[in-house]
């Protein structure tokens, strides 16, 4: 259905039940990959076919709350691959359980970090790199939570939101430059995890990440010129 044959698609966190479901499907399209995650091997082992491809880039051991670091991988991506021209944010993480006036100071950084200075690290990256080719997509992950706040997940909530509103002013920043911003915001995922921190819930009610992998890659297709600044429910049946 999409084709993305002659692209570079860079994924952050794609070794994640999301990232690979995503990194798979922008493959099967045509895409030429590049691949981030903060582990050494997982890449390795879970996309042995593009490990010492010409056309593709792993970069590994990434902590992308290191700018440094970041920027060098997406360097070296450009350098081998010639240019990116989608960026997919699928990196973050979960953590609540508490009311506010019982959650650590330390949570707050862990997860603000983790889902929303992430993000801003490398589209703030990446970003020159579109403004100089003049072209370039960014697809970032939020989250249902995002929409309101809940009882015992505050932090979470707000660091969902905030990628909401980095996406929406980036669009606001790009729209007139060729360079479209869109968010897409799961309910809870059909992942491993999950079905264990729940197991007598309907997961067939949940979304899959095939389903929701489809939604990215609409939102960083040509299908999707017109759409800038949105943040899409994916909610399954949830």
């Amino acid at each position: 259905m999409f084709d993305f044959n002659n692209r570079v698609v860079m994924v952050t966190g794609a070794a994640g039940n999301l990232g690979a479901a995503a990194a798979r499907a922008f493959y099967q399209s045509g895409a030429n990959m590049v691949l981030v995650d903060r582990s050494p091997d997982r890449l390795q082992k879970l996309f042995p076919e593009l490990a010492d491809s010409a056309r593709h880039y792993l970069a590994t051991s990434i902590d992308l709350n290191d700018t440094a670091g970041v920027e060098q991988s997406a360097k070296s991506a450009v350098d081998k691959l010639g240019r990116i021209d989608v960026l997919v944010n699928t990196a973050g993480g979960y953590r609540a359980g508490t009311p506010l006036h019982e959650t650590p100071l330390e949570d707050w950084d862990f997860l603000m970090n983790l889902n929303a200075r992430s993000m801003f690290t490398t589209c703030r990256t990446v970003i020159p790199h579109f403004l100089k080719q003049g072209s370039g997509r960014i697809v970032n992950v939020a989250s249902r939570a995002a929409t309101i706040g809940e009882a015992n997940a505050a932090v979470y909530s707000v660091s969902k939101t905030a990628v909401v509103r980095l996406t929406e002013s980036m669009a606001a920043e790009l729209k007139d430059l060729n360079i479209n911003v869109n968010c897409v915001l799961p309910g809870v995922i059909d992942t491993p995890p999950n079905r264990q921190a729940m197991p007598e819930a309907d997961h067939g009610r949940w979304v899959t990440v095939e389903a929701l992998a489809d939604v990215i890659l609409f939102l960083a297709s040509d299908y999707a010129g017109a759409i800038n600044g949105a943040a899409v429910p994916v909610y399954g049946r949830g």
